[in-house]
């Protein structure tokens, strides 16, 4: 029999997080034969990860410039994936998640008509401003997938509200549970010492992430002086917050932060760093989209800084509480964490909903079954839908 080759592509970190556990589960698996594809988007962070989970990519694109906008990207990503998928020949693209990486490398495949499949499909806030451009990504991508991987029942049923056949959608959890699992379990060494006091100190402390384009300029200005705010109030808690390289978020977080000694500030963790800075977290606050699912699986509350989210299963379950930007209500649930025992205990105690650490087992059955070569596993249910 002849081997499947599979073609995944990614470029950030997130991206490179999620996809890597279905990368060894396709590697291990005798069928196939990986092309990895990295357009490296995010270059530093996504090296490390790629080195944590020993994955050598076979084309390195390399595309990102200083400065680049969007369009300036997306020509350059669709060309360059375009004449690898022509020059491989695979018999179907694996993507990830809503980058625009994830989307123009599907869109590069459809060109070449060859089939594609996409990890943490059906995600959706139903607003295209919100995130930007993701939702925008993760929407057009649907429309050319073949095989839909969602992570949720929540996420099949958004692509079954669109039309998608549901013979081509298999609910597997979400990779990100298998990487962390994984991950959590390898001591680590911190790159910064003073870091490193922190997290493996015996104060307690607030894990802060901030990034997101929507957020620019004013929204984070009043998210960071919330955080200012409580720290001021209370200075026996410590801030870790690692700063997005960029200079725009940096000039808000350093500006309104920089000047409180209990707020520790440094450059971006690696992923290994992270897991490990989430474990011994307190409390995470963020508007990232991957925290939202990694920190309810280790029991911390998370507050996020965004009016939607495409995630509503942590929500729903009670580990993750949408507070958006505004700087009095987002105070006002740092303080209620913070002092509050009892509000606390209830979201660190909710049942986590996005996985069990066997998404890309799942991920694997469900694309042997579409080539004809194996058969699918029962679909990832919380123990919430499992007791329906």
């Amino acid at each position: 029999m002849l081997m499947i080759k599979l073609m995944v592509v990614y470029g950030t970190r997130p991206e490179a997080i999620k996809v890597a556990p279905v990368i060894k589960a396709l590697e291990a698996h005798p069928d196939y034969s990986v092309v990895v594809t990295v357009t490296g988007q995010h270059r530093e962070m996504l090296d490390q990860v790629n080195s944590l989970f020993r994955i050598v990519p076979d084309h390195d694109l390399d595309l990102m410039e200083p400065g680049a906008t969007l369009n300036s990207l997306a020509s350059r990503t669709l060309s360059s994936v375009g004449s690898v998928i022509a020059e491989e020949r695979p018999d179907a693209v694996l993507v990830q998640g809503d980058t625009s990486t994830a989307f123009l490398a599907g869109l590069a495949a459809f060109y070449e008509q060859v089939p594609v499949i996409h990890v943490e499909a059906g995600l959706r806030t139903g607003d295209l401003a919100s995130p930007f451009p993701e939702e925008g990504n993760r929407q057009l991508l649907s429309r050319i997938a073949q095989l839909h991987l969602a992570p949720t029942a929540t996420s099949k049923a958004n692509l079954l509200s669109e039309g998608v056949d549901a013979a081509m959608i298999a609910v597997t959890g979400n990779t990100v549970i298998d990487a962390l699992f994984e991950t959590i379990g390898v001591p680590v060494d911190f790159a910064e010492q003073r870091v490193g006091d922190v997290v493996e100190g015996t104060h307690p402390f607030v894990l802060v992430t901030a990034h997101r384009r929507e957020s620019w300029g004013d929204p984070m200005r009043e998210a960071m002086n919330a955080v200012r705010d409580v720290a001021l109030r209370h200075p026996e808690l410590t801030w870790l917050v690692p700063m997005h390289r960029n200079p725009i978020v940096r000039e808000v977080v350093g500006g309104v932060l920089g000047d409180l000694p209990q707020v520790v500030l440094c450059e971006p963790l690696d992923y290994h760093q992270f897991c490990h800075a989430m474990k011994a977290a307190q409390l995470v606050l963020t508007d990232s989209g991957g925290v939202q699912e990694e920190a309810p699986s280790l029991g911390k509350p998370v507050l996020v800084m965004r009016a939607n989210t495409e995630r509503p299963e942590a929500v729903d379950a009670g580990t993750v509480r949408l507070v958006g930007t505004e700087r009095v209500m987002l105070r006002d649930w740092l303080l209620r964490l913070i002092e509050d025992s009892d509000a606390y205990d209830e979201m660190a105690r909710a049942v986590n909903p996005y996985g069990d650490g066997r998404a890309a087992e799942r991920s694997l059955a469900a694309i042997s079954n579409c080539f004809g070569t194996g058969n699918r596993i029962a679909d990832f249910a919380t123990l919430r839908e499992e007791r329906r």
